[in-house]
Formats: structure tokens, sequence, C-alpha cells
């Protein structure tokens, strides 16, 4: 069903979307409202940059090994299903994120919650780009990603506040509320099998991946999700525990700091995602997006030189003075530039790579190549910048993310080019 030209806020006039929205609020609620909780972890037990980047590692190796299979259930079976099942998981991971002692049940929980939030995120982009309408796909996508983004600023801000006045207990059952909201509303609104169901022996095996990857323009954007990721998950796992450990912020204002990238994404990202339709070349949003957030992350080092040039700052809030160091001025300002970053790639990279996987009836499997190579570079980046972390400092670690960033960039655009769309009908074995 198409939403004329009300823009993004007539998609909410579709209850399918909204429940689908609903799963992408509780996910990345969680998401941010948790790396909160890491850097807290990281404090508490005093852990090493190793260890800290472990934690992001476990998280996005167990997707790694799942992302392939998944996205070959997701196409050949019930997906309402596979979100049911993803948001009951989601409220067993908060459950025992509560009862953790030590470095060791942390990576355990966190191995739990990247099986869930990988259920989540690719079963749900899946859905959202079969049911949207052709003419209007990146609206449809764009504006599913700004609920996330919204929901992450959520995450940050009153997951923030919870975990600074209540604990990890308060936080985690709020975070439960939400999620147990989110799966009512995909068993009372979504329709059973949205999108259908897709003969097995046609979709997510080995010949679909290789003749996804025939295309030059999945090579290239494989490519840039290898670098991008190395460097992006390694700034979203450190930033955090960097002002806690460095500068020694509370969570809420760790959560103002996430903020401002929050901010400026979940304002700008269905905008951009409807000007991406109308525009056209969408490849070019992908580079400026991608350079713009390897000039954030080289950003991010600048804090280290916020004392004596930025005054303290203190808010009140809610009957309560709140303190902020200087380096929280330049962190906030390389996370809000972040958001922008995000703003302009994500509705134009999640499109191209839907617009491919239609082409062999197979969207999740195309979605699916886009996840993992995202894992391979969220597995290496943020273990690999702990030990340079460890080895160097904190800004050659900042720098090594920015440099990847760039590079994949580089190769990105070197690899890209428009290509016609092939005749699905001539594919042997089709």
């Amino acid at each position: 069903m198409s939403n004329g030209d009300g823009g993004s806020l007539a998609l909410f006039k579709n209850r399918e979307f909204c429940a689908l929205a609903g799963t992408a609020f509780a996910r990345s609620q969680a998401f941010s409202t948790i790396l909160i909780a890491l850097a807290l972890y990281a404090d508490q037990f005093g852990t090493t940059g190793t260890i800290e980047g472990l934690w992001g590692t476990a998280f996005a190796l167990v997707q790694l090994l799942i992302v392939l299979p998944l996205g070959r259930a997701v196409d050949t079976h019930n997906a309402k299903r596979f979100l049911l099942v993803g948001l009951v998981l989601n409220v067993g991971v908060f459950a025992g994120f509560s009862l953790v002692s030590g470095v060791g049940g942390v990576i355990v929980m966190r191995v739990l919650q990247g099986v869930g939030a990988s259920v989540l995120w690719l079963t749900g982009s899946a859905v959202v780009g079969e049911l949207s309408p052709d003419a209007e796909r990146g609206q449809w996508l764009g504006t599913y990603n700004q609920v996330g983004a919204f929901s992450s600023l959520a995450g940050d801000l009153v997951g923030g506040f919870l975990l600074y006045a209540y604990g990890f207990t308060a936080t985690y059952a709020a975070l439960s509320a939400v999620t147990i909201a989110a799966t009512i509303g995909v068993w009372l609104f979504l329709r059973d099998d949205p999108g259908g169901q897709t003969d097995p022996s046609a979709v997510t095996g080995v010949e679909t991946f290789r003749r996804l990857l025939d295309r030059s323009a999945i090579r290239a954007l494989v490519s840039l999700r290898l670098g991008l990721s190395f460097g992006k998950m390694a700034v979203i796992v450190f930033l955090p525990i960097y002002a806690r450990t460095v500068f020694g912020m509370n969570p809420f204002a760790i959560g103002g700091v996430l903020a401002g990238g929050k901010l400026t994404k979940s304002l700008l990202q269905g905008v951009v995602g409807g000007y991406t339709d109308r525009a056209g070349g969408k490849h070019r949003f992908v580079i400026a997006g991608t350079l713009t957030y390897a000039l954030s992350a080289a950003m991010i080092p600048l804090a280290g030189y916020a004392q004596g040039v930025i005054p303290p700052l203190s808010l009140s809030l809610l009957g309560t003075s709140l303190s902020l160091v200087p380096a929280f001025v330049p962190l906030f300002a390389a996370y809000a530039v972040i958001g922008v970053a995000d703003s302009l790639r994500l509705p134009a990279s999640m499109a191209l790579f839907v617009e491919e996987g239609e082409h062999f009836d197979a969207v999740a499997g195309s979605l699916s190549l886009r996840s993992i190579a995202w894992k391979v570079g969220q597995v290496l980046g943020p273990f690999s910048v702990g030990v340079i972390w460890d080895l160097t400092s904190v800004g050659t670690a900042f720098l090594t993310a920015a440099i990847f960033i760039t590079v994949s960039t580089g190769v990105f655009a070197s690899l890209y080019h428009v290509e016609p769309a092939p005749d699905v009908a001539a594919v042997p074995g089709d």
C-alpha cells in the first residue's frame, strides 16, 4: 500500500509498519543502553582494552556464524515467527544481564544478545523491504531506520539516566517492558507469513550468493561494508568506555554524548531516504556518508585536548545538578557528525542491497551478504582496536578506525559502476 504524498509520518497510519517499527525500537533501545552498561562493567571489573574488545567481538562473532542460515530461513519460512522468537529471546537476555557478576558472564550475554539482535534486524529489514512499494522503498527503509535511531536516542538518554539513578536491575526491567510491548504489536498487527515464502532450492544457497557476487555493485557494497564495519564498530564499542574510564563520565553524561549522533540521525534519516528516491545515484550518498564517518572517528581523540580549553559545564535536571567534564563537548560533536554520516549512508546502502536481491527473489539473501560483510569487520574491529589501544594510545586506536573507513570508501568508489539488471529468467538453474 502506497503512503502517497504524506511522507514518513503517513507510514504510521499503516498498522503493519508500526508493528515492524516497534521491533526496531525495542532492538535499538536495548543495543544503546547495553553499550553504556558495558562502560560501567569495564570500570567495575577493571578490564583492559583487549577484554573490552572481546565484548564487541563476542556479539559479532555469533552473528557472523548464523547470518547465512538465518537469511535462508527467513526467505523460506514464516518471517513473523522469527520476529516473535527474537523478541522473546531479548527479554531473556535482559534477565541474564541483570545477574552477571564477572567478565565471563558479560561475554556469554553478549553472545545471546547478538543472536537476538541479528534475528530482529535481518528479519525486520527484509519484511519492510518486501512489503514496501517499489517507488517508496527508500522512504520505508529510511523511516524504519529513523525509528531505530530515535529509539537509540531514547536508549542513550533514558537508559543512561536509569543506569545512573537506579542501576542495572531497574534498567533491564524497563527494556523488558518495551520488548514485550513490541511482541504484542507483532502478534496482533503483522500479517502471517509477510512477504511469502520462496522455494528453498532457489534462494540463499551457494548458487544464489554466487549470482549476487557476480554483480559488480554487490562486490563494491560488500567491500565497503568490510572496511566500514571494522572502524565503525570499534568507535561504537570504545567511545562509551573511553568516556567512562579516561574522563570518569557518569552513565547519564555518556548517554548525552551518544545522543548527539542519535539526534541528528533520527531527524535526518527519513528525509534523506526520501531524497535518495528522487535524486537517484544512491552510491554517491554511500560515499559521502562513509567519508563523513571517517572524519567523525578522527575527531574523537580531540577530547583529550579539551581540558583547559573548554570550561566545565553544569546542568540542572529533575532537581539534580549534573557536572560535565570538558571532554563532553568534542565527544558530543564527533557523535553528532556520525549521525549525519549514517543518515547519508544507511537508506541508500539498504535500498541498493534490496534492489540487487530482488533480481533473484532473494532479498533476505542479499541482506545476509550485507550483514555477513559487516560482521567480519565487526568481529575483527573491536578486538584489534582494543589491542592497539593497549599497545599504543587511544588516539592511535581511533585514527586507525578512521583510516580503515577511508580506505574502504576508496575501494568502493573504484569498484562501483551501474550495470543493467540481470535477466533472471535467463539464469541457468532458475
